[in-house]
C-alpha cells in the first residue's frame, strides 16, 4: 500500500500561480508513473499531466504550457506547477502513481480560481 499526500491547494486570482506537491510514502524513482488528475464540481475527474520513470512527460491540452510537472526522486515528491491559472481550472486535483504492484491515488487538494 502506497499512500500519497497533496498540498499546495488554495484560492488564487486568475493569472496567478499555486504548486502543488504530492508526497509518497514509497519510493517514487521506482514508480513506473507518477500524475496529476482534477475534478471540477459536477464534471468527471481528468488527466493533467504525467511524468514516467525516465522523466517522459505528458499533458493535457487545457494545461499545456502552464503547468509543468516534475518530480524529485530523493524527497519522494510529485510537483505541479501552475502557471496563468484561469477560472475553469478550478477544481480538486489528485495525485497518482503508478507502481508495479498497484495504482495509488491522494485524498485531493482543492484549488480555486477566482476571476
Amino acid at each position: 500500500q502506497v499512500q500519497l499526500v497533496e498540498s499546495g491547494g488554495g484560492l488564487v486570482q486568475a493569472g496567478g500561480s499555486l504548486r502543488l506537491s504530492c508526497t509518497a510514502s514509497a519510493s517514487i524513482f521506482t514508480s513506473i508513473a507518477m500524475g496529476w488528475y482534477r475534478q471540477a464540481p459536477g464534471k468527471q475527474r481528468e488527466f493533467v499531466a504525467d511524468i514516467t520513470r525516465g522523466g517522459s512527460t505528458t499533458y493535457a491540452e487545457s494545461v499545456k504550457g502552464r503547468f509543468p510537472i516534475s518530480k524529485d526522486n530523493a524527497k519522494k515528491m510529485l510537483f505541479l506547477q501552475m502557471n496563468s491559472l484561469k477560472p475553469e481550472d478550478t477544481a480538486v486535483y489528485f495525485c497518482h502513481g503508478q507502481w508495479g504492484w498497484g495504482t495509488y491515488g491522494g485524498q485531493g487538494t482543492q484549488v480555486t480560481v477566482s476571476s
